[in-house]
């Protein structure tokens, strides 16, 4: 499972993420979406952590909080459909 990270920055980089979330367990993956045109960040990104407990922490001590000038939405990422 991963954690949808929204309402980032467009400024915001895989390092400043992995920076971030390592303080609640090991990151696994970061995954920054860019507009294929522009090539600009989205505003949004995914996060694996290694467990589940890090996840909730996590999300329970992030979402909210203002980070680089704006208040984070973080939560558990839902699947992908299409």
């Amino acid at each position: 499972m991963s954690i949808y990270v929204g309402n980032l920055s467009y400024e915001v980089t895989d390092t400043d993420l992995t920076t971030v979330f390592t303080e609640y367990g090991s990151v696994k993956r970061v995954q920054l979406p860019t507009d294929r045109e522009t090539g600009r960040v989205r505003g949004f990104a995914f996060v694996e952590m290694g467990t589940e407990d890090e996840e909730t922490a996590a999300i329970e001590a992030l979402d909210g909080s203002e980070w680089m000038g704006r208040d984070l939405k973080v939560n558990k990422a839902k699947p992908r459909t299409r």
